[in-house]
């Protein structure tokens, strides 16, 4: 099949961009249905803010399964699971490893 250079527009900034023979060629060799949507510019935009993203850590206050000291941990607790304060955790963590 024949390729020859295209001019598309990107959905993000609305800038006319080319989407080359080459890359048309490397999207039919890896069997992509769709042509790209963004430039060059607003695609790596996207990856960076994606990569370091906006993600929010749930920080959840409860007690301590082991020594019942009340403790944050970086998860939603599932019931009927054990929690652990950092100090036991890692004491477990200890035993567990030389058992």
């Amino acid at each position: 099949m024949e390729y020859s250079d295209r001019i598309l527009k990107c959905v993000e900034c609305g800038a006319e961009f080319v989407f080359t023979s080459g890359e048309q060629m490397f999207f039919a060799d890896k069997g992509f249905k769709n042509e790209p949507k963004r430039c060059k510019a607003c695609k790596s935009k996207r990856g960076t803010s994606a990569s370091t993203g906006n993600y929010q850590r749930a920080e959840t206050r409860t007690t301590c399964s082991q020594c019942g000291k009340e403790t944050t941990v970086p998860f939603k607790p599932t019931q009927g699971r054990p929690v652990y304060c950092r100090e036991c955790f890692q004491q477990r963590r200890a035993m567990g490893s030389t058992a």
